[in-house]
């Protein structure tokens, strides 16, 4: 995932929402989900935040990019490296263990450096590791290639939020999110589609070696355009951030039902998708469906253009009715959960075209659900807290999708390529996030409400 992969877009200005209660910028997420007017201190948007938003986003599309590509070169990749189906998921896993690690770190240096610095750094790493893996000629080089690939790629998305916040009003922040969520599938189909074609077309190290020419582009751009917010909207600047402090902040978002809430949502819903998209659903549709490569790259772009569909609706939805936000998650997770069950289970050796067609169109929700998590933490969260607490929210995905990667490799070997079992993983995971999302989801609602009706006092009591 992720996502990418929300929105931390609560943040609207750092000098208006600074107080360490949380109250300012709770109350503007929470008011501006319900279609409220902008508030005062809101960014300005328009032309200029579009511009320099679209900046940052061209970052994320690239990253998702390097990110998915093995997805459609995996068969590849155990042809070139000789490995088995466990050691090929290590790769991905891999590269999603860096991710997830650094989503923390990566939150507390958004908050700290701004949003210019931190993508600075991802897009030199992630192109680093896209050449890497171009001329990598062992597993052991390929490895680490993706390792740092995965740590630029964990820099793209907690700071895009984070720049949709500084340009956009907070009534934007779930279409703005869902939007940059898009973009990046957009991303995941230029490699099932492009990246497909050049590695047929050229072979392994010109597919990825000129692939990697889009970093160096969107770095370009970023040095010479990006800026972190428009003027007048600077943030107050942060105490110094020792390790108390660090401790602190972790401390505080962790401790907000809205951003455990979030991480769960994120967890539950992003990986089946991820999964399918990452590494395993071309070789589940070739090996275990007897499809050709092309029809498999095919169902692939579905998934892709599903989720770029059903994003902008659930984007608009969550927007206008903010209490649709876990419907629309739990309503994925079922959805999900049912295609899944009744393509391993179908009779007969394979799943018909129709089937499969439908599985892709539903694991298309997946991405879009998994960005309402952001919306939970966000409510929850201070403008100065934000990066935080969407690292956390980030992990859950991508935590849940490691380990899916890591058991259906495993099971792959241990039972002959049985897919049928290696994927019932996916069941396994869903039901302890959907445990952990119905055990929380009281306590968040009741610390939101408390959020809005003390802002809202505030308010009343703030000169104009």
């Amino acid at each position: 995932m992720s996502s990418g992969p929300g929105s931390s877009s609560g943040s609207s200005s750092g000098h208006s929402s600074g107080s360490s209660s949380g109250s300012s910028g709770s109350s503007r997420s929470s008011s501006g989900a319900r279609g409220a007017v902008g508030l005062p201190g809101d960014p300005p948007g328009g032309r200029r935040a579009v511009a320099v938003w679209s900046i940052g986003v061209a970052v994320y599309f690239v990253a998702v990019i390097f990110r998915t590509s093995l997805g459609v070169a995996g068969l590849d990749a155990a042809e070139r490296f000789h490995v088995s189906a466990s050691a090929l998921s290590t790769f991905s896993i891999l590269q999603l263990l860096v991710y997830a690690g650094m989503q923390i770190p990566v939150g507390l240096l958004v908050d700290r450096l701004g949003t210019k610095k931190v993508l600075g750094m991802g897009v030199v790493l992630f192109t680093a590791g896209q050449l890497g893996f171009a001329f990598s000629a062992s597993y052991g080089t390929a490895l680490a290639s993706r390792a740092l690939l995965g740590c630029g790629d964990a820099m793209t998305f907690i700071s895009v939020l984070r720049l949709g916040s500084r340009w956009f009003p907070v009534r934007r922040g779930p279409l703005v999110a869902q939007l940059a969520g898009l973009v990046g599938m957009a991303g995941n189909l230029v490699s099932t589609l492009v990246l497909t074609r050049l590695l047929r077309g050229f072979g392994w190290t010109p597919a990825f070696a000129g692939s990697a020419l889009a970093g160096a582009l969107v770095l370009v751009l970023l040095v010479l355009f990006l800026r972190d917010h428009p003027e007048g909207h600077e943030p107050e600047p942060l105490p110094h951030q020792g390790a108390a402090y660090v401790r602190r902040q972790i401390l505080a978002a962790w401790r907000e039902p809205g951003t455990r809430l979030g991480m769960w949502v994120h967890f539950t819903t992003q990986f089946p998708a991820m999964v399918f998209l990452l590494l395993w659903g071309l070789p589940f549709l070739v090996e275990a469906e007897g499809l050709s490569r092309a029809t498999a790259g095919e169902l692939l772009t579905l998934v892709v253009l599903s989720n770029m569909g059903i994003g902008l609706v659930y984007g608009q939805i969550v927007a206008r009715h903010h209490t649709a936000r876990l419907p629309l998650a739990l309503g994925t997770v079922a959805a999900t959960a049912t295609l899944w069950a009744a393509t391993l289970v179908y009779p007969g050796q394979r799943a018909p075209m129709w089937l499969l067609v439908v599985l892709c169109l539903v694991l298309g929700a997946c991405g879009p659900a998994s960005m309402i998590g952001f919306d939970f933490a966000r409510p929850a969260n201070p403008a100065e807290r934000q990066g935080t607490a969407s690292g956390i929210t980030n992990m859950g995905g991508f935590v849940a999708s490691m380990t899916t990667l890591f058991a259906i490799g495993v099971l792959l070997d241990a039972t002959g390529d049985d897919y049928g079992v290696a994927f019932s993983t996916v069941f396994v995971l869903q039901a302890v996030g959907v445990s952990q999302i119905l055990r929380l989801r009281k306590r968040a609602a009741r610390r939101e409400r408390e959020r809005l009706v003390a802002s809202r006092v505030e308010a009343v009591h703030v000169p104009a």
